[in-house]
């Protein structure tokens, strides 16, 4: 927004807020509409910006919904994508980490699922797999061909696009289970070695260790060229919502 030349105001957190004297997130949302043109909303809570569009008197963008999805980051990697491969269709990508409550792997898999001739690996422990639900109401209607791994050594070499995610404490009720999982997946120049020439790194961001940082220096690691990517991909969208395109 500050590039596009307008103003930001808001909170990080809904403790700056009336919610922590009771007040619904509805009412919130009418407040905080009367004072702006666009609402870009970021909530723990499933569900809580669908919730937010229909008491809002200006757009809403969804900037992460929980462990549901996370539209504003597709948006991104498409960009990326479509910027360093050459389009959207005919891709095998590879999910990594947690795919359990990555919302930005549930977004990224639903979108390219739309396009022809792509295929899905998806790597992770067993306590993180994809969850039913996902598979039964999006790839499965997509007709989509995936196939699943523990290890990301025995498949790198089929892939086109790599997606990193991290193991996300803040998902995990018990701190023991992330432990133990946390640096289920890294990535370093010994298993990039495996990867075809023309494979790219994807990772949204923020990174723990999951990406060794030799890696960076790799010209198939693209997680920093998605940020700007990311930039114009949210200057578009703003744009577009505020009727300024």
């Amino acid at each position: 927004m500050l590039h596009l030349g307008g103003a930001v105001e808001g909170f990080a957190d809904a403790s700056y807020t009336s919610s922590t004297k009771g007040e619904t997130l509805a009412d919130t949302i009418r407040v905080v509409s009367s004072y702006v043109d666009v609402i870009a909303m970021r909530s723990p809570k499933e569900g809580s910006a669908l919730l937010a569009s229909q008491f809002s008197a200006c757009p809403i963008i969804n900037a992460g919904d929980g462990g549901h999805y996370h539209p504003t980051q597709t948006l991104t990697d498409l960009l990326t994508i479509r910027a360093l491969q050459g389009g959207f269709s005919g891709h095998t990508i590879g999910f990594c980490g947690d795919l359990k409550f990555g919302r930005t792997v549930h977004s990224l898999a639903k979108a390219m699922s739309r396009y022809p001739n792509n295929k899905f690996v998806f790597i992770s422990p067993n306590e993180l797999t994809l969850p039913e639900y996902y598979v039964k109401s999006v790839l499965e209607p997509a007709g989509v061909q995936y196939a699943t791994s523990e290890r990301l050594e025995s498949v790198i070499g089929d892939l086109d696009i790599l997606y990193m995610t991290r193991v996300q404490k803040e998902r995990f009720f018990n701190e023991q289970d992330y432990i133990r999982l946390k640096d289920s997946y890294i990535l370093d120049k010994a298993k990039m070695q495996l990867a075809r020439k023309d494979m790219i790194v994807l990772h949204p961001l923020p990174r723990v260790n999951e990406i060794s940082p030799e890696v960076d220096s790799d010209p198939r690691a693209a997680y920093f060229k998605q940020v700007k990517y990311g930039m114009y991909a949210r200057m578009a969208l703003i744009s577009k919502v505020t009727g300024s395109l």
